[in-house]
């Protein structure tokens, strides 16, 4: 494996300041940890994906209904070692989402700074009615579940990125792509959206130099809780 560079300890010990980071120490760049946590995902996943399916099938028929007929909403996202995949997640905006994206840039300089620093808009326009209950609420994320019983994804790890955010990853990108992106991941419960995103990817090379079947845990742990105050999401 080539060297990797080292986190931006600046950038780190600001999160850090908000005692919000874990100190486990352990990597994920070995292929016995990398192997061992597939595996836990998977088991984990189908528990989950079994014992939430009732639910998983109230929401499918309520956004389904919404949605006229389109519920689940699929974009291509950056995997482990580069690979492309489809990630899977309740549909939140509306059917003409990237054009009017296209029109609010163009038209709003603000909107467009916001874009270009976040890959977010907080006040986004085109998100639905229902979609604002499950964003808030992260539900719209469970189809992931898919994505990580076919190898695509963990439960936690890297938020998964599209291909126009690698060059946001700058030197660090390697870090991303030596592991599956996860469905919440340590920046979920440290802030979410109030995180800029040189913190989301300092964030995110901490957790995959410093990986645990503990960490996970308690990240798992924190979202649970995080999604209950709906804090830091938008």
């Amino acid at each position: 494996m080539t060297s990797l560079p080292m986190f931006n300890a600046e950038v780190f010990n600001s999160i850090n300041q908000k005692g919000l980071i874990f100190f486990v120490r352990n990597n994920l760049l070995s292929d016995s940890d990398r192997a061992f946590k597939h595996i836990s995902d998977f088991m984990l996943a189908l528990i989950l994906t079994l014992v939430l399916s009732p639910f998983l099938f109230g929401l499918y028929a309520w956004v389904w209904i919404a949605t006229d007929g389109k519920p689940i909403f699929r974009q291509k996202r950056i995997g482990q070692d580069g690979q492309v995949f489809k990630i899977y997640k309740f549909r939140t905006m509306r059917a003409d989402a990237a054009e009017q994206l296209d029109k609010i840039l163009a038209e709003d300089p603000d909107a467009r700074e916001e874009w270009e620093r976040d890959r977010k808009l907080k006040n986004d326009p085109r998100i639905t009615r229902i979609g604002q209950f499950l964003r808030r609420t992260s539900l719209d994320e469970l189809p992931q579940l898919i994505n990580v019983l076919r190898g695509q994804m963990s439960l936690v790890g890297p938020r998964p990125i599209i291909e126009e955010e690698i060059v946001a990853y700058g030197e660090y990108i390697d870090y991303y792509q030596q592991v599956r992106p996860g469905i919440t991941g340590l920046w979920q419960v440290s802030g979410r959206n109030e995180l800029s995103y040189a913190e989301r990817v300092q964030l995110d090379v901490w957790y995959v130099r410093n990986w645990s079947l503990e960490l996970d845990l308690i990240i798992l742990t924190k979202t649970f809780v995080a999604v209950l105050l709906r804090k830091g999401s938008y």
